[in-house]
């Protein structure tokens, strides 16, 4: 793509003296004839025209690919377009994070050897240049995840462009039209014009919808590039103004107060405060993901030493007892952070964005698959219990297969999916048998899907909140007790969720949903009154009539049964997966929450 040189961001002095290359060359999204692909080491390799570019509707209505007008992407570009590549650029650029703090890590280091045998005004100084370099470098790193951020949301919206053509290429040639490689869409001579003509204008408007799409994100990545090119020229940061949210402060004022920040403010904001900034409700998306990115390495590196501090032996006795102890969860916590690193650096799409997470305890995350401030559907889905940090990775899989299945059931649907799991999940029975820690969660997940609908770009989302198990609980007292942002909220596998009606979750009618499988273990779990007084119905004569004329079948150990017809939502169907299988790809409640989440 063409239109702008391929920049280099540099900064910091190298041993030699020479600028410091961060990030390799990336190509501009403007629509162009050529584009470099950027490679790991910095280098760019000049390839073929076969990405997105300019070009210009015909008057009939057909999308030609001549490349003329500078920000518009045409039909044969577009089926040549290849997401991967923006997606590998965008990891290379985040993946010199490490590099970029190693160089920051080294000059600290030579600090410290300097300063005990050095003393005076020119030792005063020094100190003082170290400490800017290093200011200087890691200034940097909000940047380098921005940039990756850019590059991925670009791919991804350019993947929902190309499913989107294709759709509309294949629902014309099955109505008996052809679209050649122009785009230029062409009746069937044979068939009735007064039944074709519909047919056409319909397909050509679909083909140049989906060109808009492309064309719309190819202007707007090049337009984040290029400011970011300005701000390697006029500075990365600049100091913000003192004032910040009070912890009172709702998702919407924080909102306000983001959006009256400098792009370089708030990078200083992502980089000197990223523990405020990584967890707080109304702040974009974007941004809590570079925040927490920093933290994320900050926080492990405080473990290594915690770690490093608790490996050596005590004599036998108390003290020894309590430093394995410690080491326990130092060596939890650490494994936690690991695995959110892992996940983090995963290529591929769609890009993981964290948007919250605290090792302290059984731990907790906030993770998103895609950026839900940009999607037009967002599912956020809570687990149930024995839940913690080490979990997060696998059921973020689950979320993961909830969009490949929204992907397959609405090609072109752009959406994100959330991991919320910043409650203290139940670790044991006895535990999950109060509702005590569901209710502790409810105003933490209120604040976050009214930080969802404060932040998100252009129309409204569709928001659906999932709960599974335990995490039914937590949704159903959070819509009960505060409310909640969502205009679906869905329960698989439930003990019930708080109510034993609907109608008590503060959700209009036919926005509440859910699904048990009928070999789930969960139908088995009542209050314990209701055990009693059941053992003893079992063993008389009448136990079995008085069972099936049993008013209280219906409830479980939390309330009615949400996917009772009692209930009065709506019910979608599950084979017989357990508890844990609605995610299985052959299991019909898979495709039943695509569907619930893209409002199908």
């Amino acid at each position: 793509m063409s239109g702008h040189d391929a920049r280099t961001v540099a900064t910091g002095p190298t041993a030699g003296g020479h600028a410091a290359r961060v990030g390799p060359t990336t190509p501009v999204p403007t629509g162009g004839a050529r584009s470099r692909t950027p490679d790991p080491d910095g280098g760019a390799r000049s390839r073929p025209a076969t990405e997105v570019g300019p070009t210009t509707p015909d008057p009939a209505g057909d999308a030609r690919s001549r490349a003329t007008t500078a920000g518009t992407v045409g039909y044969a570009q577009l089926w040549r377009a290849d997401p991967g590549a923006w997606l590998a650029a965008g990891a290379a650029w985040r993946g010199l994070a490490g590099p970029v703090r190693g160089r920051a890590a080294g000059l600290a280091a030579h600090a410290g050897v300097l300063r005990p045998g050095w003393a005076g005004s020119a030792s005063a100084a020094a100190q003082r240049r170290i400490g800017e370099l290093r200011t200087t470098l890691t200034d940097v790193l909000p940047v380098l995840f921005e940039v990756d951020q850019a590059l991925a949301e670009f791919a991804a919206r350019m993947s929902v462009a190309k499913a989107r053509l294709g759709a509309e290429v294949a629902r014309a040639e099955s109505g008996g039209l052809a679209v050649d490689r122009t785009g230029a869409v062409r009746a069937d001579p044979t068939r009735p014009s007064d039944r074709v003509g519909p047919a056409v204008v319909g397909a050509r408007a679909g083909i140049h919808g989906a060109l808009a799409l492309a064309g719309a994100a190819d202007r707007e990545a090049a337009g984040r590039l290029d400011a970011l090119a300005t701000a390697a020229v006029t500075g990365w940061v600049s100091v913000p103004p003192a004032r910040r949210p009070g912890p009172g402060a709702g998702p919407a004022e924080v909102s306000r107060w983001w959006a009256g920040l400098s792009p370089a403010e708030r990078r200083w904001l992502v980089g000197r405060e990223p523990g405020r900034i990584g967890r707080l409700d109304g702040v974009p998306a974007g941004a809590r993901d570079q925040a927490n990115r920093v933290l994320l390495t900050d926080r492990r590196e405080e473990f290594l030493a915690r770690r490093r501090a608790l490996l050596r032996p005590l004599p036998a006795g108390p003290l020894e007892v309590t430093r394995r102890a410690r080491l326990a969860r130092v060596e939890a916590a650490l494994g936690g952070l690991d695995g959110l690193g892992e996940r983090l650096a995963t290529p591929g799409a769609p890009r993981a964005y964290l948007l919250g997470f605290d090792p302290a305890g059984d731990g907790r995350a906030v993770l998103a698959l895609g950026n839900p401030d940009r999607a037009g559907a967002v599912l956020t889905y809570v687990p149930g219990m024995t839940t913690d940090l080490a979990d997060a990775p696998a059921e973020l899989g689950r979320a993961a297969r909830v969009l490949e299945r929204c992907a397959a059931v609405g090609p072109g649907e752009e959406t994100a999916a959330v991991l919320w799991l910043d409650y203290d999940a139940p670790d044991f029975l006895p535990e999950a048998s109060s509702a005590r820690q569901a209710e502790d969660a409810g105003p933490a997940l209120h604040r976050f899907q009214e930080g969802l609908r404060a932040t998100h770009e252009g129309p409204p989302a569709r928001q659906t909140v999932l709960g599974h198990s335990y995490g039914s609980l937590v949704v159903g007292a959070a819509a009960r007790d505060h409310g909640l942002a969502a205009d679906a909220l869905v329960f698989v596998g439930s003990p019930g969720v708080g109510v034993d009606h609907a109608a008590e979750l503060r959700m209009p009618a036919g926005r509440v949903w859910a699904s048990t499988a009928p070999d789930d273990v969960i139908r088995l779990v009542r209050e314990p009154d209701e055990l009693a007084r059941r053992a003893v119905l079992a063993g008389t004569p009448l136990g079995p009539v008085l069972a099936v004329l049993d008013p209280h079948a219906e409830r479980l150990w939390f309330g009615a049964d949400p996917s009772a017809p009692g209930f009065g939502g709506r019910r979608f169907p599950s084979a017989r997966h357990g508890h844990t299988g609605y995610w299985d790809p052959d299991n019909p409640a898979l495709d039943g929450m695509a569907r619930i989440v893209l409002g199908r």
